[in-house]
């Protein structure tokens, strides 16, 4: 036994001096040697340093490789194209391997070329998105990242979104994107015409906001102005109706084609809507107004309520005669919970601004959205005006108080539905507002109304 232990032992202790005498001198993290070093004979003075310990480059990290981001977005005009400009230029200072090319395009223009890159299988890294039926559809085309496990890994970034508004940029449980600004849609309303009418508070519930509606037309006060000329500032009415009555379960069910738009509860949508077109609460002309004559018509004074997005302090200002609104008597409340609904009055309906990424991208893309999303960047982008921020704490940046209230409003929202003409199939959008518009001209039922919605999901969603 002894005999074959020592010969097993010679064995290995041959094959490891051949081992050490075909072992290159350098050690594995040592800078390549130049070509010539390798045709060197092998043998070298023993008193000789390896050359490998010389190089200072061998205790040094590996420089990272070179990564070129693409980012398109549509943020035309300053502060807000200056302010990304700065963010890009500051990250590729911090990481001067990284390259950000830009591509900044108007908003039809953009939508127009990403169809035409898309098509053709090459996408943007990070592009502007808004979510909703188009994101779906990219999604399902494998043309998106599933970003999910890089949100699971920074516990701290993912929970630093509304829930609501990152569950706009994901798909089946899984996030392609992430939002950077967020809006929603509420009534903005005229405090001194409501006192006028002798309402001491807005309502909170349906049958309450009808009773209002009653109250302001009895004091001889237009309660709502419309432009349903242009037939999706009507649709929210409908959006809104569904949202509350059929909840949140409801609605997804319809969209993975377990349930039905047909349901009662969306044909109710359509029947509450007509309760308040009975009442005839909006400003003559209303059917053929456009979303400017609706802004203007309230910011005038004329009307006591509309039913618009964040932007209606503004665009009423300027739409008005004196370009300056209502002032200090604009106001904004929650579209009333209706009873038995099984959506919650906190529920709201909104969209904004994302950013997408592209199925190539790479780890520093990812990254370089996490620092867009930052707490610092998306202040600035608050303060600035540029966006009401998503991101908790980056609120500090908002001077207006009737955007702290939108964001406050959304942020506390543990459902956030995009709009429903953004959120369905392109082609079902645009037959949900020609629908919606029938309904409040009175060529079309409730009835109708769910039908035409379901029958154009069923042929799109096959």
């Amino acid at each position: 036994m002894s005999r074959k232990v020592s010969m097993l032992l010679s064995i290995v202790l041959i094959a490891a001096f051949a081992l050490a005498a075909c072992t290159p001198a350098a050690t594995p993290t040592a800078e390549p040697q130049a070509p010539a070093a390798t045709d060197a004979p092998a043998a070298v003075d023993p008193t000789e340093a390896p050359a490998a310990t010389e190089a200072p480059a061998a205790t040094e990290a590996p420089v990272a490789e070179p990564v070129t981001i693409s980012w398109w977005h549509i943020t035309t005009k300053d502060p807000g194209l200056s302010d990304w400009q700065k963010m890009a230029d500051d990250y590729m200072a911090a990481h001067p391997n990284v390259t950000i090319e830009i591509t900044v395009l108007e908003n039809e223009a953009f939508k127009t070329k990403l169809s035409t890159v898309m098509q053709s299988g090459e996408v943007p890294d990070i592009f502007q998105s808004w979510g909703g039926g188009t994101f779906n559809q990219q999604v399902e085309a494998g043309l998106l990242k599933d970003i999910t496990a890089d949100l699971d890994a920074d516990s701290a970034w993912k929970a630093s979104f509304a829930p609501g508004a990152l569950g706009v940029y994901s798909m089946g449980g899984k996030n392609y994107g992430v939002p950077w600004d967020m809006g929603m849609v509420g009534f903005w309303y005229n405090k001194d015409l409501f006192a006028q009418a002798g309402i001491d508070a807005p309502a909170t519930t349906w049958t309450e906001f009808l009773e209002d509606i009653t109250a302001l037309k009895a004091a001889g006060i237009t309660p709502i102005s419309i432009g349903e000329g242009d037939k999706w500032p009507g649709m929210h009415f409908w959006n809104y109706l569904a949202t509350r009555i059929c909840g949140q379960e409801k609605f997804e069910a319809a969209m993975a084609r377990t349930g039905s738009f047909t349901d009662a509860c969306f044909v109710e949508a359509g029947t509450k809507l007509q309760e308040l077109l009975a009442l005839e609460p909006f400003q003559d002309g209303f059917l053929g107004a456009t979303h400017d004559d609706m802004q203007a018509a309230f910011g005038n004074g004329k009307a006591a309520m509309e039913l618009s997005g964040q932007w209606a302090p503004s665009t009423s200002e300027a739409n008005s005669a004196t370009t300056e609104g209502i002032g200090d008597a604009l106001g904004l409340f929650g579209f009333p919970a209706v009873e038995g609904g099984a959506g919650a009055g906190t529920d709201v309906v909104g969209g904004g601004n994302g950013f997408a990424i592209g199925k190539d991208a790479e780890p520093e893309a990812i990254d370089f959205v996490k620092y867009l999303t930052s707490v610092e960047n998306q202040t600035i982008i608050a303060a600035n005006g540029s966006g009401i921020p998503v991101v908790a704490g980056a609120e500090a940046g908002l001077t207006d108080a009737n955007m702290l209230q939108v964001q406050q409003t959304f942020a506390a929202a543990q459902y956030f539905q995009l709009y429903y003409d953004q959120f369905l199939p392109p082609a079902t959008g645009s037959i949900l507002n020609d629908s919606v518009q029938g309904l409040f001209a009175g060529t079309m039922t409730p009835e109708e109304l769910a039908q035409a919605i379901e029958d154009s999901v069923a042929a799109e969603m096959k």
